[in-house]
């Protein structure tokens, strides 16, 4: 166990309980990001979040695609694939069916996610399966240097609309309800002790969990900045919100104007997960750890076969 780890304590009970600190999530890349990006709020929120629920590195795996938000894996030390564009959710869907034991997130950005990425965001939602994804929303093409992006609101000036976008924005909240999420929230990094509690809460949470996060670029969108956000988010734990209210949760999520709400907007504890529902991965523990019902000369075979 690394040397950072910050104490290791025993219940009267003589179980051992092992107490990690953020710091080792550390990966060996430091990142790259402009100064002031909302990302490194993401990154060191899923950091302290793992750490507080006691998750080890070696039990999480981190997916993402392309664009500035998905270098995420290369920054946190765990188990990571950086993958295609828009194509983490699916990654990490086929890793989570081979090892349901594993805690298993997937990034990316606006672009990624619901552009690219919005076939594969719709119904991992419908199918319900078990993983977390966490996107970071800067209603920009950041790494392309700012053109609109699914996210970006009507009217919004950049290199690609220099006249105002014509395009209407869709929406992450709405969107992953209707598709069948049974964890959606939205959270701002700006607001780093409410987002880890949502993060938290997320990874807790059996079933598809989707956390829109307010991640603001710094160099491209000057419109929705930090100061954009932090004059208008509001908890929506301090308006009595009832998660389990479908109706409550749709109408909220709307909601953009001089106040924009953050937290959870809706939760279903009630349904099952794909890997409930699989009899195959019902049985027998992790597809990942059985035994491939082949001798070893018909493997070899095969693999000689197809290479």
């Amino acid at each position: 166990m690394s040397e950072v780890l910050t104490s290791i304590k025993k219940k009267s009970n003589g179980e051992v309980i092992t107490k990690l600190s953020p710091k080792e999530y550390k990966g060996k890349v430091d990142p790259d990001w402009c100064p002031g990006c909302g990302d490194f709020g993401l990154l060191n929120g899923v950091r302290k979040a793992c750490a507080e629920l006691g998750i080890p590195p070696h039990k999480i795996l981190i997916t993402s695609g392309i664009g500035c938000s998905s270098n995420f894996p290369g920054y946190f030390n765990a188990y990571g694939m950086h993958t295609l564009h828009g194509r983490p959710v699916p990654v990490a869907t086929g890793v989570k069916l081979a090892n349901h034991e594993l805690t298993v997130i997937a990034v990316g950005g606006d672009g990624d996610g619901y552009g690219i990425g919005g076939n594969h965001f719709l119904h991992t939602a419908r199918r319900n399966v078990n993983i977390n994804y966490f996107v970071m929303n800067n209603q920009i093409y950041g790494l392309t240097t700012g053109q609109i992006s699914p996210t970006s609101n009507f009217g919004t000036k950049t290199k690609s609309t220099p006249f105002g976008s014509i395009e209407l924005p869709i929406n992450p909240i709405t969107t992953a309800i209707m598709a069948g999420a049974t964890f959606v929230a939205r959270a701002y990094t700006g607001d780093s002790k409410h987002m880890v509690e949502i993060i938290k809460q997320a990874i807790l949470h059996n079933g598809f969990s989707h956390v829109d996060v307010f991640s603001p670029c710094v160099t491209y969108n000057k419109v929705n900045t930090h100061n954009f956000f932090k004059q208008r988010t509001v908890h929506l734990e301090d308006v009595d919100h009832d998660p389990t209210d479908w109706k409550a949760a749709c109408e909220k999520a709307m909601v953009w104007d001089d106040e924009i709400y953050i937290g959870l907007f809706w939760q279903n504890k009630e349904r099952k997960t794909l890997e409930d529902l699989d009899p195959v991965l019902d049985e027998g523990g992790p597809m990942a750890f059985r035994s491939l019902g082949l001798s070893k000369d018909k493997t070899q075979k095969l693999i000689h076969k197809m290479m």
